[in-house]
């Protein structure tokens, strides 16, 4: 599958809901996109309602930090006016966590275990059981010389 093939299934989705059944049937929250495999992350909102990724009981733009730059970003848009957000894309060869947890969530909707690059569907009950359990979630960032060169870059 291509990104622009997932951007635009995304459009599809008119509930919140629907946005995460479409991104579990196409295999999220590990997709393989033109033959990489990637950890997908959406944040946004639909008429207000705020929706995010969490990794590991943390929200996912705070678990991720710096490595959000090394990450693609794409937004999208729902059917309904004013609903949208962000499909981030983390290179699964990129984390360096063998084990996490991740969250669906706009208050509770899907929970997932992925351990050694396999994914199994879990409960909320298992989900907060297992997520004090957890090694810390990490992701290659940039070094700091790269970090330098972009900050000369960004301004």
């Amino acid at each position: 599958m291509k990104v622009e093939g997932l951007v635009a299934s995304l459009r599809n989705a008119e509930t919140i809901k629907e946005l995460f059944t479409i991104l579990r049937k196409k295999g999220a929250p590990v997709i393989e996109l033109d033959g990489e495999r990637f950890l997908i992350v959406v944040e946004g909102d639909f008429e207000g309602k705020p929706f995010w990724t969490e990794i590991n009981g943390v929200k996912a733009n705070m678990a991720l930090g710096d490595a959000m730059l090394n990450s693609a970003s794409v937004p999208f848009k729902c059917k309904r006016p004013y609903t949208g957000g962000n499909l981030i894309l983390v290179r699964t060869s990129e984390i360096e966590a063998s084990e996490f947890l991740i969250a669906y969530r706009d208050g509770g909707v899907l929970y997932f275990h992925v351990k050694d690059g396999e994914v199994k569907e879990i409960s909320s009950q298992e989900y907060e059981a297992l997520k004090e359990k957890m090694p810390e979630f990490k992701v290659r960032s940039f070094s700091d010389e790269q970090m330098e060169g972009m900050g000369a870059f960004f301004g």
